[in-house]
């Protein structure tokens, strides 16, 4: 489903709740012929569907409002210098994502590798642009730590995106225009 220009997605979760919720209104309906059931329930199972993606599609818009700033001032780094120090600092991470769990959710979480190790980035909304395992990537996000106070550092991402892999004859044409 499109709102403006942002892509929001409804998960199986928010579905099969609306879909009981509506099982069990219309039961009690059926059972008790009491029309309140309806004039409550109808309002309520529609707002069990639409509030999750009001809520995604405010929090996509929000990361897109801030992706243009995590690009100009992200710094790139590596997995073996994601450190404590860099709390709420804009990073750039590269690398091959190697699992990805709670996509279903809307909340996908990367493993993300690099040459110098893999690093755990987590998002709280869909992204943009669908990747999977086996993907290069480019990641935008800052970081913090996975359990608020305590545990290690993560990469809490507010883009993610394949990385384009240059061909042979893609240097040649920039060697080309810089003269």
């Amino acid at each position: 489903m499109k709102i403006g220009n942002i892509e929001v997605k409804l998960t199986v979760v928010h579905v099969g709740v609306f879909l009981f919720f509506t099982c069990v209104i219309l039961f009690l309906f059926l059972s008790t012929r009491d029309w309140t059931m309806l004039l409550w329930g109808i309002p309520t199972v529609l707002l069990i569907l639409t509030i999750p993606l009001f809520m995604n599609y405010m929090s996509q818009s929000q990361y897109r409002a801030m992706k243009p700033m995590y690009e100009a001032e992200a710094k790139t780094i590596r997995a073996n210098q994601l450190t404590d120090a860099m709390m709420g600092k804009p990073i750039r991470f590269e690398g091959v994502i190697e699992r990805v769990h709670f996509k279903f959710l809307n909340r996908p979480q990367y493993i993300i590798a690099d040459r110098t190790g893999e690093a755990s980035v987590k998002m709280f909304t869909s992204p943009e642009e669908d990747v999977g395992k086996g993907d290069i990537v480019e990641v935008l996000g800052s970081v913090m730590r996975r359990y608020i106070i305590t545990g290690d550092p993560v990469i809490n991402c507010v883009s993610i995106r394949k990385k384009v892999k240059e061909t042979q004859a893609e240097p040649e044409k920039k060697e080309k225009k810089k003269r």
